[in-house]
């Protein structure tokens, strides 16, 4: 669609261009009533009515207003072929054309154009011809090149509507994840904390002895805490700004062990960075998922982390010697999915990649996941 500048634009050339011919015309023939001088006074008011309507911008009177110029201009190429009059209103009419209709009715109109230049009684072909075949090639060109225009904007537009909604889509999934993570983490730490508290408080009353056991045991349950705390908070961290991937999983199995007190150890080959930094932050995220999982769940006293290059795939391999899964054997991204298997957002973030899972599940064993995305 054209900005409201562009159309007014060619309102006003419109009207100079009437009101110019218009004169031109009353300097070489007088002021003679004759249907010649009547057909261009009307064209110029109708000129100045466009100009002055505020809503002309229909599909139908866009059409209206190019059959005047059309006709305006085949009625100067038929006066007067080799003068500037029929130059200014074949350029124009294209030029509205190319801007306000579609590809086909530009193309119709510089076939026009053109046949009437080629058309008229000038002895040959003279510059109206040359010039109507020149400047309708050239209107041509930019009405294809307007309709390209207007396909990849379609196309961008659909793309960011899609993208839209699978970012709104990813927010609303991150946030039910965090408040999941926090109930089943933090939260229930602190409700056993108030529990014990008032079994601490009642204690108190009867037996100082036992009340003094139990505030013990509220110390770890604390330490406990705290070192949920820190996960999940570590959990939502982005990437360490400055940091390559490999520096930033390094890092995070050095906090996971100090906070965990699980054995945590990393190594990584020749691993440069992807060229997305959205690529990083989703492979830290899947990795901080996996450790929080090992920690509430596996009952793990060692998890080794690595990360290598296989070919255009970055491979990220997260082993632990806890109880495994529910479920026992080696299976990929899709048998997960369908058998509904293995950790639901982890299995998200690699699809969103366009990546590949493997998990190897020993009940009492231990398990291993295996993380590939494209880089």
């Amino acid at each position: 669609m054209v900005p409201y500048k562009g159309r007014l634009a060619l309102r006003i050339a419109r009207t100079v261009l009437a009101v110019a011919c218009l004169g031109w015309f009353i300097f070489g023939a007088g002021w003679h009533v004759t249907w010649v001088l009547a057909v261009l006074g009307a064209y110029a008011m109708f000129a100045v009515g466009v100009q002055l309507e505020s809503n002309f911008d229909t599909p139908l009177r866009a059409a209206v207003c190019t059959a005047a110029d059309a006709a305006c201009f085949g009625l100067w190429a038929w006066l007067a072929p080799d003068s500037w009059p029929p130059l200014f209103t074949c350029g124009y009419l294209l030029a509205s054309t190319v801007m306000m209709q579609d590809l086909l009715r530009a193309w119709v109109a510089a076939g026009v154009a053109i046949a009437v230049a080629l058309l008229v009684p000038a002895g040959g072909p003279g510059k109206l011809a040359l010039a109507a075949v020149a400047m309708g090639g050239l209107a041509a060109a930019l009405a294809f090149y307007k309709r390209f225009l207007e396909e990849r904007m379609s196309s961008t537009l659909r793309n960011n509507v899609i993208i839209r909604s699978q970012a709104q889509l990813a927010r609303e999934a991150e946030r039910q994840r965090i408040a999941a993570d926090f109930h089943d983490g933090p939260m229930q730490s602190f409700i056993s904390f108030q529990m014990r508290l008032e079994i601490v408080r009642k204690l108190l009353a009867r037996d100082v002895a036992a009340a003094a056991t139990e505030l013990s045991q509220l110390q770890e349950l604390c330490r406990s805490q705290v070192a949920d705390l820190r996960s999940f908070v570590r959990s939502m961290r982005p990437a360490d700004e400055g940091m390559s991937l490999t520096a930033s999983l390094g890092r995070m199995a050095e906090l996971f062990q100090r906070d965990t007190g699980i054995t945590a150890e990393f190594s990584a080959g020749d691993v440069a960075d992807p060229g997305e930094t959205e690529v990083s932050l989703e492979v830290l995220q899947i990795v901080r998922e996996t450790l929080n999982n090992i920690q509430k769940h596996s009952g793990a006293t060692r998890v080794a982390i690595s990360a290598s290059r296989r070919g255009p795939r970055l491979e990220i391999v997260v082993q632990d010697n806890g109880s495994g899964f529910p479920f026992a054997g080696e299976f990929t991204l899709e048998e997960l999915e369908l058998l509904r298997l293995g950790p639901v957002s982890v299995k998200r973030r690699v699809r969103m990649l366009g990546g590949e899972l493997g998990i190897q599940s020993r009940p009492g064993e231990g398990a291993k996941l295996e993380i590939r995305v494209p880089v």
